[in-house]
């Protein structure tokens, strides 16, 4: 604990640097841009910033995404609140109470109790990560290859499981994902493999070009569809929730908290389900649960720290054992890939000047978010009233700009684009995303460790279930199929007995 608290202390010192508190400021700044602005949410938004990042030195490039991400997952809430249309998913909920507070008046309330929420929940969550990574990585650090392939096996069967409606769905994007980071030169043999004879593919589809595409275009095209609502015009004064408001948000922001960075350990989960369990707990333990839907102040209070504090507690398995657990993690994850890091517990080893600077960094953003989203309501409510139109044009012009720039590629766009038709197809089919980015992200480490683990038995695959600890995370991954698969067959095959 000793050694975490020195590391700790140099990733402050490193932190606040003047630089990278300029970037933690910027990424801050972009991120609430992000998610005030409706239908882009922090996966998209994050992919898109990207290539701002390119010109910058690894720390600084990181601590300013991240910030994006955790940025982004705030923004969402004053959509919910003045417009009654989530800036990102995991806002949903926040309509509910947040825009009936908005419609009394209270609008300056609703937000405040989210910012102040979102303040506890993620600083709380940031210690919480603190304790447990150092000791994460430890033990992950015994893993072999062939553990290391049947943890990412168990993410990829998590993240399967759990997106979207169908298993058979999130199966086929996973397989997907796998398939196109099959794309380029072998990595033993040298050979093009699924290239067709495009030299532009010897080096695989470009990460960025592919991710802006499903989630950038893709997710202007679905959102430009959608009708825009005017902003509702209400008092955004007072700003610090009354005492009998106080009273009623405390306990929820403590059991946001713990819900929130809990649900954010586990690979797959999404940002959705911490929000929906943490107004389902508030609603059941509230002594006037008719009042929820009406705008009672709790209903904004838990979800809103529950997002954030699952933001910050998503970045625990990254970290630690290199598997990230929704999709911006994903992109975050090809970002580290992209200045050279691999995420696991080799980089506490490694590069331990860049992660305790990262987690530091988290602290302080956490304190920007707060002093940015208090006094400036009135200025994100005013961009609310930027014609959605032009908004949707910037955005695209945006992507253009950054596909191109990576490589100075024609056909980097054309694989935007492609993607970006592709990504808007699959949201109108109800094709979960996530599955397919995890899979792109995990397919060579998934192949580079069966390899490896084949080496060193000579080709024997009963090396993944001889070694205890590979043997059990695969039976996990069975358990793990298994009860999906019950969770989506029909009704007929789950209860042979029902009527």
């Amino acid at each position: 604990m000793v050694d975490t608290f020195h590391y700790l202390m140099a990733g402050f010192a490193a932190a606040a640097t003047p630089t990278n508190l300029t970037f933690a400021f910027i990424g801050c700044f972009l991120g609430t841009l992000i998610g005030v602005l409706p239908g882009i949410g922090p996966a998209a938004g994050t992919a898109i910033l990207i290539p701002l990042t390119f010109q910058l030195d690894a720390t600084g490039a990181i601590i300013m995404l991240a910030a994006i991400y955790y940025g982004a997952m705030y923004g969402g809430t004053i959509t919910s609140v003045l417009i009654n249309v989530p800036g990102e998913a995991a806002s949903v909920i926040t309509c509910l109470d947040g825009h009936a507070m908005a419609k009394k008046g209270r609008a300056g309330a609703a937000l405040g109790i989210a910012a102040i929420g979102s303040f506890i929940g993620g600083v709380i969550a940031t210690v919480l990560l603190v304790v447990v990574a150092t000791p994460l990585s430890r033990l992950a650090l015994s893993f072999g290859p062939p553990e290391f392939f049947a943890l990412m096996i168990v993410g990829l069967v998590l993240v399967t499981s759990l997106a979207g409606n169908s298993l058979i769905a999130g199966i086929l994007m996973t397989v997907t994902g796998l398939l196109i980071s099959l794309i380029g030169l072998d990595p033993v043999r040298g050979a093009p493999r699924f290239t067709f004879g495009l030299p532009e593919l010897f080096d695989g589809l470009g990460f960025i070009p592919v991710v802006m595409g499903l989630f950038g275009v893709g997710e202007i095209l679905a959102t430009a569809e959608k009708p825009y609502r005017e902003v509702i015009k209400t008092n955004l004064r007072g700003l610090i929730p009354s005492r009998d408001e106080w009273h009623r948000s405390m306990g929820a922001i403590w059991r946001g908290t713990g819900l929130g960075f809990f649900l954010g350990l586990i690979p797959g989960v999404g940002a959705i389900i911490p929000t929906f369990m943490s107004y389902i707990l508030e609603k059941r333990l509230s002594k006037h649960p008719e009042t929820f839907g009406t705008g009672a102040i709790e209903g904004v209070a838990g979800p809103e720290t529950a997002n954030n504090s699952y933001a910050n507690g998503s970045m625990v398995p990254l970290l630690t054992l290199g598997i990230p657990s929704s999709p911006t993690i994903a992109v975050l994850m090809g970002a580290f890939i992209i200045n050279g890091l691999t995420p696991g517990p080799l980089l506490f080893q490694e590069r331990p000047d860049l992660v305790w600077a990262v987690i530091a960094s988290f602290f302080i953003g956490n304190v920007l978010l707060l002093i940015l989203n208090l006094p400036l309501v009135g200025l994100w409510a005013k961009i609310l009233e930027i014609p959605y139109q032009y908004i949707c044009a910037g955005t695209l012009l945006f992507c253009i700009i950054g596909a191109y720039s990576i490589n100075q590629s024609i056909f980097d766009l054309w694989v935007m684009l492609g993607c970006g038709i592709i990504g808007y197809l699959l949201r109108k089919l109800n094709f979960p995303l996530a599955p397919l980015v995890l899979g792109l992200i995990l397919g060579p480490q998934i192949e580079k460790s069966m390899r490896t683990s084949l080496e060193m038995s000579a080709g024997d695959f009963s090396i993944f279930v001889t070694r205890p600890l590979s043997a059990s995370l695969l039976a996990l991954a069975v358990v793990i199929l298994a009860f999906a698969a019950m969770q989506y067959a029909p009704k007929e095959i789950r209860d042979p007995n029902a009527d």
